[in-house]
């Protein structure tokens, strides 16, 4: 196919109204209805698909932690997490955090099991031939820890696709402040069409400017959250009573545009087709055209 061709094919998707969406006809009631709260709302959030392995990444977490701590691990995984802040500092939280996804990210298993936990809602959102982020990232947050904050930003002004999406898992309920927040569609197309009143201020008079309209789902644990990062997101300061611990990983169309993030250096294929695997073998005859 050429590239005008699939700029063609792209624009007659984009300027589609999903309600005539050519492919309404071929998905199920439950993918259209996944779709729409996506589409509508910027996110979804889900139950885990693979419990286990949201258990094995959390039990992970808690080991190295513990272990990075003193060695000493009181109780299940789940409370030692939500109270770490009693064992130590916020000074110490970014060594701890990346000593421990250093260590996971270097383990196969670990990228699977999180692939795992949504596979099914990754398809319907994304598609079935995808590309991740080669590394996870994890997040934690104490409370009261006003050097955590993750002021508000969009994924797609660091140069990631508006074709991305995040899948992000807590290793522990998160509600408030202790979870993120995030602008939904309507209100992000509204303040964006005015972001030059922006240009001289700061990130703190754009929340200000953003926080009536911002939502702070809940995600507790067992659940996860897809949200498209060309919306505004971010964290405050946790003013709740437990410590965030919190995944996140970026999923992409294997084919779709990407951004400054390229394949091969920021996303990895890992579901690449038979069909797909053969064309990608084929080498065109030559001589027959003569």
């Amino acid at each position: 196919m050429s590239k005008s061709t699939s700029a063609r094919s792209l624009s007659v998707v984009q300027n589609t109204p999903a309600d005539d969406a050519p492919q309404s006809g071929f998905t199920s009631e439950a993918e259209k209805e996944l779709s729409r709260k996506f589409m509508e709302d910027g996110h979804v959030v889900v139950p885990v698909e693979d419990l286990a392995a949201l258990d094995r990444l959390r039990d992970a977490v808690a080991s190295s932690a513990t272990h990075w701590l003193d060695g000493k691990a009181p109780g299940a995984p789940g409370p030692l997490l939500d109270s770490i802040h009693a064992r130590m500092g916020p000074t110490q939280v970014n060594d701890m955090r990346m000593s421990i996804i250093n260590g996971l990210n270097t383990q196969d298993w670990v990228a699977r099991d999180y692939f795992s936990v949504a596979r099914k809602t990754i398809e319907s959102v994304v598609g079935n031939e995808l590309a991740m982020q080669r590394r996870l990232n994890l997040s934690v947050q104490m409370p009261g820890d006003d050097s955590s904050v993750l002021p508000v930003h969009a994924d797609v002004w660091d140069g990631n696709s508006p074709f991305e999406v995040v899948l992000w898992v807590p290793l522990v309920d998160c509600y408030g402040t202790k979870a993120m927040f995030l602008l939904p569609p309507k209100a992000n197309a509204q303040h964006e069409a005015d972001f030059r009143r922006f240009a001289d201020r700061s990130v703190e008079d754009l929340f200000k400017a953003i926080e009536p309209d911002v939502i702070w789902p809940e995600v507790r644990y067992g659940e996860a959250m897809v949200f498209a990062l060309s919306l505004m997101h971010g964290n405050r300061v946790n003013f709740e009573a437990g410590t965030r611990w919190s995944f996140n990983c970026r999923f992409k169309s294997l084919f779709s545009p990407y951004g400054d993030k390229r394949l091969g250096e920021f996303f990895e294929p890992i579901t690449i087709r038979a069909a797909t695997r053969m064309g990608m073998d084929y080498t065109h005859l030559e001589g027959f055209d003569e």
